[in-house]
């Protein structure tokens, strides 16, 4: 990450971080939940053409993921298919979920998302003030 790649059209370094919690906040991500998280995190990456670079788990109830992705695709379809594949797998493959979530559902439907780059926020409107004007 914070490397420039290469697309057909352009020259990007796009990347995010992403958080969003389980249902009601239940503690329910324990290790084994939280291992089996991470590789069906990093595999739909893989085959939905997004990055994870990074994963942790926070106190049980959360999922922070540190994802690139070239720019066709949209933070709205990354944080859907990681939550939305993750969710259904894992409430399949550990059923005693349901009992803490009653409801079928292992993910609380909002997110946090902030993008990241190489350069600060500040950087980016000092470089945009100081340009010259015709």
């Amino acid at each position: 990450m914070g490397e420039l790649r290469h697309g057909r059209t352009c020259v990007f370094n796009v990347n995010y971080h992403i958080v969003w919690s389980t249902k009601y906040r239940r503690k329910v991500l324990t290790s084994n939940i939280e291992k089996r998280l991470k590789e069906i995190l990093i595999n739909v990456g893989k085959e939905k053409g997004f990055e994870i670079a990074e994963i942790e788990v926070g106190t049980k109830d959360h999922v922070h993921v540190f994802v690139s992705a070239i720019p066709k695709i949209s933070i709205s379809y990354i944080a859907k298919m990681m939550k939305g594949i993750s969710g259904r797998l894992l409430l399949k493959e550990f059923p005693e979920l349901t009992k803490q979530l009653w409801k079928g559902e292992l993910w609380n439907p909002s997110y946090y998302v902030e993008t990241i780059g190489s350069i600060s926020e500040e950087a980016i409107r000092k470089y945009i003030q100081d340009q010259e004007k015709e």
